[in-house]
């Protein structure tokens, strides 16, 4: 079994926040916490990766943050230009242009529909899809006893009806690689509130098809399908609903289409994978909805342990053609040094908080989705933040890093329509997050560029000390290139351009002066005595030095800006001041 990592540690610091403030500790500046499962980070070994060790330094990068003249380096940093990520083992469909209008638009109404009742009715015809295989019929009952003596590579045909696996909280289906379970139309496979997990096991490449998955009990940060995140599974046209923890985890290569993930007690999924070994991860045409009904935001403040669905540290991510929609919490969270994702055509809606979050990550594509409604729950809880429809945490475009998916080293956020969410597009910055500060939440984990980037235990968890005095992230190293670029993760370039901004204040309930806002913005404080990262400088890198520009949008409505430290602007400041915007159109 995996076990659960730890919960990201970190307070949240509300904006805006003066230089030199005297703070304890800055996280992310939202209240839906951070992510929670931690690894070992010790790579994957992949095709397109960037090492972690016995590279040679990189050069320091001109449109980031000039580092103090003084110091020695006692660290090196990978070098050496990647490209692509691997892609998927499957021929990837074309994507009209623009964002959609429903979910029928893109295939996505699922778990109402009818596309998860196309399974074999029988036996002998879940062999003809499989000729030259063994066939296993599973009659309706408890299949505890008759899973484990087939051979690998088995056909499991569930008859209609409910399966269970006995009474004892490990029982589970434990696949031999290559086993296909198919299910008849009507095929339930039941926890009843007693099993932990469905299907269970480091096995690679098991396949599910036209099956129920619901009534199991994963204790938190664990999940039910692909338990221990098996490499090459393919979920279809399956359910996986009402269930504790995450629906189901992830390993490298799975596809998921054509399925719900719906109403699960945390997740709806979790992709992560011990080792950070996720690349080449597929979701297409799924409705993934009205997950986090245990409410852990509430039980455990901070946690960053729900939505719709999280990513930790992939490689190489599609998620097109979705809806995911009424999760107690963000839509899609990308956090930790996620690389190279594409987010197209999917309805990102009516979420209680952001829609899509891309969080210390990097090479990204949101273009051509539907956004709407979301962060309503979120923005009157923390009134002292926003709550957008999009959301960069210090993630931004990086040349080092794979970008066959996102199209450029950059994060493009293109031909969206935004519809009356809280707020608008976020780009943020915490002068206190980087590798080694007790100001990054991601405790242990540090950026791709950094020999010995996983800190090893143990940890110090004191504020304004280092989590490890030993780790090249530290004085005096990190005062000097490349340690100075490559220890943090940033906000640059990033374009925001022909996307559709409509924000209607009768429609939104508005709770506070951050409603409606398009913001870029930094926090933190100087109060570590052996950072060298000053806030006012990395104010004046975010607003103007990191390469973030919107351009050649259209915005409808009473839109605010805030910019810097959260002050507020207005439209003429942000175009002729901040130089955004200066070829949009704005009809407030």
């Amino acid at each position: 079994m995996v076990a659960a990592g730890p919960s990201k540690r970190g307070l949240r610091l509300s904006w805006p926040v003066a230089a030199g403030a005297a703070v304890a500790l800055v996280a992310t500046g939202l209240a839906i916490g951070l992510a929670v499962r931690a690894g070992d980070g010790s790579g994957t070994g992949a095709a397109g990766t960037v090492a972690r060790s016995g590279a040679t330094p990189t050069a320091a990068r001109p449109d980031v943050l000039a580092p103090p003249t003084t110091g020695t380096v006692t660290g090196t940093a990978t070098g050496g230009a990647t490209t692509g990520s691997g892609g998927a083992s499957t021929s990837v469909e074309p994507l009209p242009p623009g964002a959609p209008a429903s979910p029928d638009d893109i295939g996505a109404r699922i778990c109402d529909g009818d596309l998860l009742q196309g399974g074999p009715t029988s036996s002998a015809a879940a062999g003809e899809q499989y000729p030259g295989r063994t066939v296993v019929t599973l009659p309706a009952g408890d299949n505890a006893d008759q899973l484990a003596s087939s051979p690998a590579g088995a056909v499991f045909w569930l008859a209609p009806g409910t399966h269970t696996l006995g009474s004892g909280e490990f029982g589970q289906i434990v696949p031999k690689p290559g086993d296909v379970y198919l299910g008849a139309p009507g095929a339930v496979l039941d926890g009843q509130g007693k099993n932990r997990y469905a299907f269970g096991g480091q096995v690679d490449d098991v396949t599910i098809r036209y099956l129920t998955v619901t009534g199991f009990a994963a204790p938190l940060n664990e999940g039910v399908v692909n338990h221990d995140s098996g490499d090459g599974w393919v979920i279809e046209h399956s359910t996986i609903r009402n269930n504790d923890g995450a629906g189901m985890m992830a390993g490298a290569r799975q596809q998921v289409r054509y399925s719900c993930l719906a109403d699960n007690g945390q997740y709806g999924f979790n992709a992560y994978q011990g080792g950070d070994g996720i690349t080449d991860l597929v979701f297409e045409h799924n409705e993934i909805r009205g997950n986090n009904t245990g409410d852990w935001e509430r039980k455990q403040k901070g946690c960053g342990c729900t939505g719709g669905g999280k990513f930790w540290s992939v490689q190489g991510a599609r998620i097109v053609n979705n809806w995911v929609h009424g999760n107690r919490s963000v839509g899609l969270w990308a956090d930790t040094n996620n690389v190279d994702f594409l987010f197209q055509r999917n309805i990102v809606e009516e979420n209680d908080g952001v829609g899509i979050w891309y969080e210390i990550s990097y090479n990204a594509r949101i273009a051509d989705n539907l956004i709407l409604r979301n962060g309503w729950a979120q923005g009157r809880i923390d009134q002292g933040a926003p709550a957008p429809g999009v959301y960069l945490s210090e993630a931004g475009g990086d040349a080092r890093l794979p970008s066959a998916l996102a199209g450029a080293p950059l994060i493009t956020i293109e031909g969206n329509r935004f519809t009356d969410n809280y707020s608008g597009i976020t780009l943020y910055e915490n002068a206190n997050r980087f590798c080694n500060s007790n100001g990054n939440s991601s405790t242990g984990y540090c950026t791709p560029f950094v020999t010995d980037g996983v800190i090893a235990e143990p940890h110090d968890y004191t504020y304004g000390k280092p989590v490890s005095d030993a780790h090249p992230c530290f004085a005096p190293g990190i005062a000097t290139e490349p340690l100075f670029t490559d220890c943090r993760w940033r906000t640059q370039h990033v374009r925001i351009t022909g996307n559709d901004f409509a924000f209607d204040e009768g429609t939104v309930p508005c709770a506070s002066d951050y409603c409606g806002v398009m913001a870029l913005y930094v926090s933190g404080a100087d109060n570590q005595d052996w950072q060298p990262y000053v806030v006012r400088d990395v104010v004046k890198a975010v607003v103007s030095g990191q390469d973030n520009k919107w351009n050649g949008n259209r915005y409808s409505g009473a839109w605010r800006f805030a910019v810097e430290y959260g002050d507020r602007t207005d439209w003429k400041a942000w175009q002729d001041t901040f130089a955004q915007d200066r070829d949009s159109t704005y009809a407030g």
